[in-house]
């Protein structure tokens, strides 16, 4: 059996009711899990995260699609968190029996019907991109929803899939495939918003830090803190662990406290065990030491 894992991001994170109609419209379609989803109002963005296989999601990210132009109008939202679309991004990513291809071929044909059906501009990103200048989501998403019918006017920012111009109220989509991310963020003891901005330019990759972290500084208000955003694209290669080590030692450069740090959505147990192998300095540990890792290996 092929498993992908599908982690759309919606742009409501304020209204619960409509958070839960997107995911009962999930969840109403056969073969497919709903994992988790969580809300943040501070970023007004909802993260859904499912699991099937190709048919399956294709079709329950169409109903998501269909739920969110129904309920959600960026005209009228505002949030701490970049957003393009009112379903603003949807990756595929390979868990077990899929490659890669396969995931980039079913996030090719579920932006084609999206943009066919909706009437949503729709871009690839990441391994489904066929331009290395539209790649990175970041770049995608630059100029925000309010600034799409002006960069759309160039030639060069011309959908993949769909009309040349933003849908009125759902703006446009970015789809594709990748390999399982991290989202990652770091609560500090302070309202000084400049003090997370140089933290996240430090250690993001476009601005001179770690290969695979991308990262943002943004003011949770209704907290009264700041937060390091971040998404880490490769926990192997750039851990958890090493991440909160250099943020805690850039706050205290400016008398800043972590006050707390969280994951949102779900996380790759290796990535937990590393952690706890770094901040334990544990002596020859194996992953197969953990229970629950034994009990499927027996299986």
């Amino acid at each position: 059996m092929a498993i992908i894992e599908c982690v759309p991001n919606v742009s409501e994170g304020r209204r619960p009711a409509v958070v839960e109609a997107l995911v009962t419209a999930i969840r109403n379609v056969p073969g497919v899990r709903v994992l988790d989803y969580s809300s943040d109002p501070s970023h007004n963005r909802s993260v859904l995260t499912l699991a099937g296989e190709a048919a399956p999601l294709k079709a329950a990210i169409l109903a998501l699609f269909e739920q969110a132009l129904a309920t959600i109008d960026l005209r009228t939202h505002a949030g701490e968190h970049p957003r393009l679309g009112a379903v603003d991004v949807v990756p595929f990513v390979p868990i077990e029996g899929v490659t890669m291809a396969e995931c980039v071929a079913l996030a090719s044909e579920t932006a084609k019907a999206v943009a066919e059906r909706f009437g949503v501009p729709v871009y690839l990103y990441e391994e489904a991109s066929t331009n290395p200048a539209r790649k990175n989501l970041e770049d995608i998403r630059r100029g925000e929803f309010e600034g799409l019918a002006d960069k759309m006017r160039n030639p060069e920012w011309a959908p993949d899939f769909g009309p040349p111009a933003p849908h009125e109220s759902a703006g446009a989509s970015v789809i594709g495939a990748r390999m399982p991310l991290i989202a990652y963020n770091i609560n500090l003891a302070t309202d000084r918003l400049d003090v997370a901005k140089k933290i996240a330019a430090g250690i993001r990759h476009s601005s001179g830090g770690f290969r695979f972290v991308k990262a943002m500084g943004i003011a949770l208000e209704d907290r009264g803190i700041v937060q390091v955003s971040m998404n880490l694209t490769n926990f192997e290669k750039t851990p958890i662990f090493r991440v909160f080590e250099v943020v805690t030692r850039e706050a205290a450069r400016y008398g800043v406290k972590v006050l707390e740090s969280e994951i949102v959505g779900l996380v790759p147990a290796a990535a937990l065990v590393a952690t706890a192998d770094y901040f334990l300095q544990l002596s020859a540990f194996k992953s197969d030491q953990v229970l629950e890792t034994r009990l499927r290996q027996s299986e």
